[in-house]
C-alpha cells in the first residue's frame, strides 16, 4: 500500500509539472519585453544594428524551441525596406522577417505574427512625441509584447507533446511601422503556399489592458467558421469581437490574400509612438491571460476543416 501510495504521488506530482510547464510563463513574456525594449535596443528601427540584435533573439528562440527555418536563407527573409513619411539619408534599408514553423506532417497552416521593428529614435516619421525626436522609442507595447507573445506560444506549441492536426509558422515580422511592409512582403513572396494557410492571428500591441475597454479580437467577421470557434470560449478578461478585417497592422496583408484573420489589440494609450511606452507599464498578468485566450481559440480552430474566407467591407 505505501508502495502504491508513492507510485501515486509521484505520478500527480509528475502530471502537475508537466501541466505547469505547459501553461503559459509569466517570467518568459517579462524576458523577452524587457530585453526587446531596453534602452540598450534603442527603439529597434529598421535597418538598425539594434534590430539584428533582435533577430538573432528571436532566432535563437525558435531554434530552442526546434523550430524548422522557413525563411528563405534559414530562418530569415530577407528584403528592401523603403522610408517614406520623410526624406532620410538612408531611405532604403534592409529588413529580415524572421520565420519558424513547427511541422505538424498536416496538409493545413495556421501563421501567428508579431512585428518586431518599433521607430528607433523617432526620427523617421511615425513618433507621436514631438518634443522628444531624438530619444528612444523603446516600444514596450508596440511591439515587444506581441513578439513576446510569439515567442512563448512558439514555445508553448513546440513542447506540448502533442502533434495536432495543423502546422503552425511563427513570423515576426520587419518593418511593419514603415508601412506593414514585411507582412506584405512575406504575402508577396510567400515560404509557403497561401493556399495551405487555415488562418492567421497577429498580435501587435497587447500589453497595456484596460478593463474598462476590454481587448479588441478583429476580424471576426472574416471567415464564417469563427462564431462556432468561439463558442464556449470564457476568460477572465472583457473581450470585443470586431468583424472588420482590415485594420492598422500586419493582418491586413493576409486579409487581402483571402486569408481569414484574427487581430489582437489592446488598444492605444498616452504612450502609443511616445518614449514612455516601457517594459514596466505593460501588463504581463493581462498579457498572460490574452495568450491563454489565443490559446483556446487556436486549438479551437483546429477542430474546423479548412477554413473559409469572408469580405467584410
Amino acid at each position: 500500500m505505501k508502495q502504491l501510495k508513492c507510485l501515486l504521488l509521484l505520478f500527480f506530482s509528475l502530471s502537475t509539472a508537466f501541466c505547469i510547464a505547459q501553461d503559459i510563463n509569466l517570467e518568459n513574456l517579462k524576458k523577452h519585453v524587457y530585453y526587446l525594449s531596453s534602452d540598450q535596443m534603442k527603439g529597434r528601427a529598421t535597418g538598425s544594428k539594434e534590430l539584428k540584435k533582435a533577430a538573432r533573439y528571436i532566432e535563437k528562440e525558435f531554434k530552442k524551441h526546434r523550430l524548422s527555418p522557413k525563411g528563405t536563407k534559414g530562418y530569415r527573409q530577407s528584403f528592401e525596406a523603403k522610408v517614406r513619411r520623410l526624406v532620410v539619408a538612408d531611405s532604403i534599408r534592409t529588413a529580415e522577417n524572421i520565420i519558424g514553423f513547427l511541422d505538424n506532417g498536416a496538409p493545413y497552416t495556421i501563421v501567428i505574427g508579431a512585428h518586431y521593428d518599433h521607430l528607433g529614435l523617432g526620427d523617421f516619421g511615425g513618433s507621436k512625441d514631438p518634443d522628444n525626436i531624438g530619444k528612444i522609442h523603446n516600444g514596450a507595447d508596440d511591439n515587444a509584447s506581441g513578439v513576446a507573445g510569439l515567442l512563448e506560444l512558439a514555445r508553448y506549441y513546440s513542447s506540448n507533446q502533442v502533434q495536432e492536426d495543423f502546422n503552425i509558422l511563427f513570423i515576426a515580422f520587419s518593418a511593419e511601422e514603415l508601412g506593414l511592409l514585411g507582412s506584405k512582403y512575406w504575402t508577396e513572396n510567400p515560404t509557403l503556399p497561401l493556399s495551405d494557410i487555415h488562418w492567421m492571428l497577429n498580435m501587435d500591441m497587447i500589453g497595456r489592458y484596460n478593463p474598462n475597454n476590454g481587448l479588441a479580437i478583429i476580424g471576426y467577421g472574416t471567415s464564417p467558421q469563427f462564431p462556432e470557434i468561439f463558442e464556449g470560449i470564457q476568460s477572465d478578461i472583457k473581450f470585443n469581437l470586431s468583424k472588420d478585417g482590415n485594420g492598422g497592422s500586419d493582418q491586413t496583408s493576409f486579409y487581402k490574400k483571402d486569408i481569414p484573420v484574427l487581430f489582437f489589440h489592446t488598444g492605444g494609450h498616452e504612450d502609443y509612438h511616445k518614449t514612455g511606452d516601457d517594459a514596466e507599464k505593460i501588463d504581463y498578468q493581462a498579457l498572460k491571460s490574452i495568450l491563454q485566450l489565443e490559446v483556446k481559440v487556436i486549438d479551437h480552430s483546429m477542430k474546423q476543416k479548412k477554413m473559409d474566407f469572408t469580405w467584410t467591407n
